[in-house]
């Protein structure tokens, strides 16, 4: 940090090259083509992709600087690292920047707070001050948002796009928590498909045996009855894809089935002759898209 003798002066300073980090950094963001991690989250689109069931206050804590990564309501005004994105408010910051020099006290901020991750609330020029001056903590209010999926994988707006379709499956089919992490899709919107999955079993069983299921049992019987079973026959016959998930080969090889047999029945014959098809597909030189399209047609 450096130190001319002059507060004014030093905070000046402080903020032009808070400012010109800001612009290099964006510039060869741009250049790289990775623009989107550089931006500050907002808390609300976060919030909305993971799903909020509720908060706690926390109080006053002394909170790592590098663990605030995004705003309540400024996330067009900061980016990443909380270096202002225009000069619309450098009066302020440049005052804030004098007070922390001369050893003013500087009020607490406001954060809300997501997994490993912080928020602000109130206190973004506090924010950014302290991080151009070099600090590593600062204490702030604390709340905890509690959401329905965990805080992780956030960084990108691709993040939170999966996450926000992850959410909107998890709605629709209430896996328990001990086996969540064993039902992932590659693509954000196969979790919709999957969905649809699942309450269509979950139609013809309640069918069949003449009686309704409510969410939960619909969702734990899927995977024990199901799920689980028909993993262990794609693992049998050797028909997963090398890069597919679990999930992502229930989906492709129940899209199969379908679009071959028209049988919803999971057995070895029926296992032999989606093999057999792949086969033909193969020699005949079509691609695997067809067989995820037959998915999306049931």
């Amino acid at each position: 940090m450096a130190d001319s003798g002059s507060p004014r002066i030093d905070a000046e300073s402080d903020f032009l090259r808070a400012r010109r980090a800001q612009t290099l950094s964006a510039l060869a963001s741009r250049l790289r083509g990775d623009g989107d991690t550089r931006r500050a989250l907002s808390f609300d689109e976060v919030v909305d992709a993971l799903g909020r069931r509720g908060e706690r206050r926390l109080g006053l804590q002394l909170i790592p600087l590098d663990s605030i990564v995004g705003s309540v309501d400024k996330a067009r005004d900061f980016d990443r690292r909380f270096r202002p994105t225009s000069d619309k408010s450098r009066a302020r910051w440049e005052r804030i920047a004098r007070a922390s020099r001369v050893g003013e006290e500087i009020p607490p901020i406001d954060v809300y707070k997501l997994g490993d991750h912080y928020f602000v609330r109130d206190g973004h020029h506090r924010v950014s001050v302290a991080r151009a001056l070099g600090l590593r903590l600062i204490e702030a209010d604390v709340t905890e948002v509690q959401t329905l999926l965990e805080p992780r994988e956030i960084g990108r707006r691709s993040d939170l796009e999966r996450n926000l379709w992850r959410k909107l499956f998890l709605q629709r089919v209430p896996l328990d928590r001990s086996v969540r992490e064993e039902v992932r899709v590659t693509e954000p919107y196969d979790y919709g498909v999957l969905a649809e999955m699942v309450e269509a079993w979950a139609a013809r069983r309640m069918m069949a045996e003449e009686q309704l299921m409510d969410k939960r049992t619909m969702a734990r019987r899927w995977f024990d009855e199901e799920y689980l079973p028909v993993l262990q026959l794609i693992a049998d016959a050797g028909v997963k894809g090398e890069d597919e998930t679990d999930a992502d080969a229930y989906i492709r090889v129940s899209g199969e089935r379908y679009r071959l047999i028209r049988e919803h029945l999971w057995n070895r014959e029926i296992m032999d002759e989606i093999m057999r098809g792949r086969s033909r597909r193969r020699s005949g030189g079509r691609g695997s898209s067809s067989s995820r399209g037959g998915s999306r047609r049931r």
